[in-house]
């Protein structure tokens, strides 16, 4: 008897579906996308109304035949990619390679358990269309700026660039940032803190200066500084009011996709890119020892924050049987979907609260429970009761000033006791006060008490640069500003920096000189595909196409044709970036002038009569002298400097017969304490700077954080620099030690 065949994307899942469907059922994976644009054409009829043209991708013949092969004996051909367009696209490639009709069906499931698989063939559909134009107006849109932006930067530039259309957007948006914190000029100003007590015995506690006859006051040097502490010295202190009021501190909605990126960012320092691949596997399927095969988080691409009935009460029952019934708000918690959400998919949550970290943490690698913790937590809390505060705040006069004490204490926990979203650097130094003013207890004031005054202490500060974009702030800014949607945010940033135009330092994107160069070409020449509101516009274009409001071929048409307006126009106007530059030195093999020219690894010197003459000459003769003496491990040849996008690197002479290469280690003065060796600084593959020691492999100390000479005054291990809580700090390299030091 024939089988039913299903199509999904992964081996993973196709093993979870195995489980659920049973023996009438054959499960094979596609391995993603099926067809594609070609590689070395543009592909798109752009005059017969921008007519893709799909080919098969390099390696899928193979599966394609076992997909053929399989869906020719079944009876019937169920396909279930991911629920989005990429998904829904994936489908209708399927479905045309394998000839369609009333036999293929689609599917879809948000979460991969049991219940929803059987619930997902039992309602099969037809291919929604629309879902795969919007998909293929993105995909196109995409083609073209890149088919047509990239030759001509080639012309004015150099060869090997390339431009995106979402992705030179986010470049625009650190450039910026970068050019922001450039042109910052720091502003002094002071703050004034009396140290201030009820009674010699009790405890004292802290006011600050704010009000000057009852108006804000700014104190902008020290002068003006001392000023105000010689009028405050006579002045008696006494409390003119106090106000204690209860506060409420709701949870955090459930994950969505790019808070759920921003949150493993800060918490446990993964990228978006690592994150949406864990997430994945969660969600195709993890084997647990009883149960085989089991979906454990629902789809992870949503901008929805909707949770279905049953996960609500099933939540609900758990905290109650941990925590008790005072830890369950009075009716399930509802979030308002936000305004550009496309609302297809639930938030992302546990298919089950019943299987708690703790209880599956054997079946979960490190990477994967600490992601799934995160998941869990998120949604447990937002179905608990709101933490309470009792707030206490204090004015205190002193004649013509007013000083302001605040206090709080937790008065019910709530879901604090399991879950505390985390912020970003710029939230962070507003949190420094809260945190500081939560869990401080205020002695029992009452208006008209004098307090002792026991010290008054000026502090010095100056306003701060905007900080530079981390992962977690850039996807937030991205989705604020409606660039880019949930499956496209961790592309984004993987692209920006493998093309080489934005770098990270720590956890900071920084833009690249060739960044800057070509950010500065395309604003001033392409104002309308650099401009953020009108990208933000392109992607409600696509959102429109998926509700029926807007055509795919007129959506891109209201793209195509003001940006092939300044393709002309750059064509013509564009300056001239590459570099050619006569110099007095003549060629040694004709005698012509050597002429300076950039290439893809930077400048050099090259024979004014090229093509006849193909001399060439390294521009950083003092630089390679650095390196005389260096000799090939391999082959004995002296070793060159060369340059690549990644920066400079040791050479063979003898390439290309010998291709042995040796990374230039830029020692920093520290010395590796397990076998003495040179600290040195080095990129990872993903452009990330860390420290280790110059005896890899041989000895594999390595630190993120960049190490100073000295060692811990508690556990005699190395130091390290870094910023916490917008200050910088000297803490401990051990994580078992917590000395921590304010530079």
């Amino acid at each position: 008897m024939p089988k039913n065949l299903v199509i999904v994307e992964s081996p993973a899942k196709a093993k979870t579906l195995e489980k659920f469907l049973g023996e009438d059922f054959l499960v094979k994976a596609c391995g993603g996308h099926v067809r594609d644009l070609p590689d070395k054409r543009l592909g798109v009829n752009i005059e017969h109304g921008f007519k893709p043209t799909y080919v098969l991708i390099k390696g899928k013949v193979k599966i394609i035949k076992t997909l053929e092969d399989a869906a020719k004996k079944a009876k019937l051909v169920f396909l279930a990619p991911d629920p989005d367009r990429e998904g829904e696209a994936i489908a209708w490639h399927l479905a045309h390679i394998l000839g369609g009709g009333e036999k293929v069906k689609r599917i879809e499931f948000n979460e991969i358990t049991k219940r929803a698989v059987e619930d997902g063939v039992k309602h099969p559909r037809k291919i929604d269309l629309k879902r795969v134009n919007a998909q293929q107006a993105r995909r196109i849109l995409d083609r073209l700026v890149g088919y047509k932006l990239s030759p001509l930067l080639w012309k004015k530039v150099r060869k090997g660039l390339s431009a995106g259309r979402v992705q030179s957007v986010a470049v625009r948006l650190i450039c910026e940032r970068e050019r922001a914190i450039e042109a910052f000029k720091p502003v002094e100003y002071w703050t004034i803190t009396a140290s201030l007590t009820k009674t010699d015995e009790a405890g004292s506690f802290p006011a600050k200066l704010i009000l000057k006859h009852n108006k804000k006051i700014s104190i902008h040097n020290e002068t003006e500084a001392n000023n105000i502490l010689a009028q405050l010295e006579p002045a008696e202190f006494k409390v003119s009011s106090v106000t204690k009021k209860e506060k409420k501190r709701n949870p955090a909605p459930p994950f969505i996709t790019s808070t759920l990126q921003q949150e493993a960012s800060r918490k446990l320092g993964f990228s978006a890119k690592k994150t949406m691949m864990i997430a994945q596997r969660l969600y195709e399927g993890v084997e647990l020892p009883e149960e085989g095969y089991v979906g454990l988080i629902t789809y992870m691409r949503t901008d929805s924050f909707r949770i279905a009935k049953q996960a609500q009460s099933e939540a609900r029952s758990y905290i109650e049987e941990q925590y008790g019934s005072k830890y369950i708000p009075h009716e399930p918690r509802f979030y308002r979907k936000k305004k550009q959400a496309q609302d297809a998919h639930e938030a992302i949550r546990p298919t089950s609260v019943w299987k708690t970290p703790e209880r599956i943490k054997g079946s979960l690698t490190p990477d994967q429970f600490k992601l799934y913790s995160l998941i869990w937590n998120r949604f447990v809390a937002t179905q608990m009761a709101s933490a309470i505060l009792d707030m206490t705040s204090v004015d205190i006069s002193a004649g013509d000033y007013t000083f302001r004490a605040t206090g709080s204490m937790i008065k019910f926990d709530g879901f604090i006791t399991l879950y505390v979203e985390s912020v970003d650097e710029k939230q962070a130094k507003a949190k420094v006060k809260v945190e500081h003013e939560e869990g401080r207890i205020l002695p029992e004031l009452f208006e008209g008490d004098l307090l002792k005054k026991l010290a008054i202490t000026p502090e010095q500060h100056f306003t701060e640069p905007p900080p530079r974009f981390t992962e977690a702030s850039l996807v937030k800014e991205l989705e604020q500003r409606g660039i880019g949607r949930p499956s496209t945010y961790a592309p984004i940033l993987s692209t920006v920096q493998e093309r080489g135009y934005v770098e990270r330092e720590g956890k900071a994107f920084m833009p690249t000189e060739l960044g800057k160069t070509i950010n500065d070409l395309l604003v001033k020449h392409f104002p309308t595909v650099m401009d953020f509101k009108f990208t933000a516009h392109m992607e409600d274009d696509l959102d429109d196409i998926v509700a029926g409001k807007m055509g795919w071929v007129e959506t891109l048409e209201e793209f195509y044709d003001p940006f092939k307006k300044n393709l002309d126009q750059a064509e013509v106007k564009m300056e001239k970036i590459k570099k050619e530059i006569k110099t007095e030195k003549k060629c040694p093999k004709c005698g012509k002038h050597l002429v300076i020219r950039s290439g893809r690894f930077g400048d050099f010197l090259a024979c004014s009569s090229y093509p006849r003459c193909k001399y060439t000459e390294s521009l950083r003769k003092e630089e390679e002298k650095k390196y005389a003496g260096e000799v090939c491990d391999k082959c004995g040849k002296p070793m060159v400097l060369k340059h690549s996008r990644y920066g400079d690197f040791l050479a063979c002479s003898g390439y290309p017969k010998c291709k042995f290469t040796k990374s230039i280690l830029k020692k920093i003065g520290v010395k590796c304490p397990r076998c003495g060796g040179d600290i040195v600084e080095r990129r990872s593959k993903r452009r990330r700077i860390f420290y280790s020691c110059s005896n890899y492999p041989k000895c594999k100390f390595s630190l993120w954080d960049k190490p100073v000479d000295e060692k811990c005054p508690k556990c005699g291990e190395l130091l390290v620099i870094k910023k916490l809580k917008g200050k910088m700090v000297k803490n401990c390299s051990n994580k078992k030690c917590d000395f921590l030091e304010e530079i």
